[in-house]
């Protein structure tokens, strides 16, 4: 198991500790949120908070642009889901999983376009296209924008777009040295796919919107 474990973790090497010790709490906190998403549980956005504060400060340290600004965009969203989350309706229940409708369908890809558009731009700025990695960014990050974006409203589509972003992810952060951060998005993608079953069931079963 050793040389598996130096293999594994050798890009940390000069890295500096509080670096590490951040990352694992962004990654913890991170994985609580997409199970309390998975279970429809408000605590998806405090711990949801918590991790994408940490990994604003660390994607910033690493230069890694439109990750950072996914997660800067994730912190904002949170506030907002956790707003629309606790909104109750007429009957006093709480918003229920809808499917998306043609017009944010539409909304989606604006979303998408304006995102991949705006960290081209931002990566041209600052001369960041200097790798495979950071075209392959400006993708991940407009799928993630439209997925928090309809996460927050209880949309079941969500899921897919979190499904193909993590999947992309898994070996994209373990090519740019983050291991704990590609396992954790390996572990999203697993929890992602039982997060589509658990809202599409959820939707099935609600009489407002079976």
């Amino acid at each position: 198991m050793s040389p598996i474990f130096d293999w594994l973790f050798a890009q940390y090497q000069g890295v500096d500790t509080h670096l590490i010790v951040l990352e694992f709490l962004g990654v913890f906190f991170g994985f609580l949120s997409v199970w309390y998403s998975k279970q429809e549980n408000i605590l998806v956005y405090p711990t949801g908070i918590i991790s994408t504060a940490i990994f604003v400060y660390i994607l910033w340290v690493y230069g890694l642009l439109g990750d950072m600004f996914i997660n800067a965009y994730y912190f904002s969203m949170s506030i907002y889901g956790w707003y629309y989350w606790t909104r109750k309706g007429a009957d006093n229940t709480q918003v229920p999983v809808t499917k998306t409708t043609k017009k944010e369908h539409l909304w989606s890809v604006v979303i998408f376009v304006l995102t991949l558009l705006f960290v081209i731009a931002v990566y041209k700025v600052n001369n960041k296209f200097n790798a495979w990695t950071a075209y392959v960014d400006t993708v991940t990050t407009a799928i993630f924008f439209v997925g928090m974006w309809l996460m927050a409203k209880k949309k079941l589509e969500n899921w897919t777009y979190w499904i193909i972003g993590d999947l992309i992810s898994v070996p994209l952060y373990f090519y740019k040295g983050l291991i704990f951060t590609s396992f954790q998005y390996f572990l999203f993608t697993i929890i992602a796919i039982y997060g589509f079953r658990a809202w599409k069931n959820s939707l099935n079963n609600n009489p407002q919107t079976a």
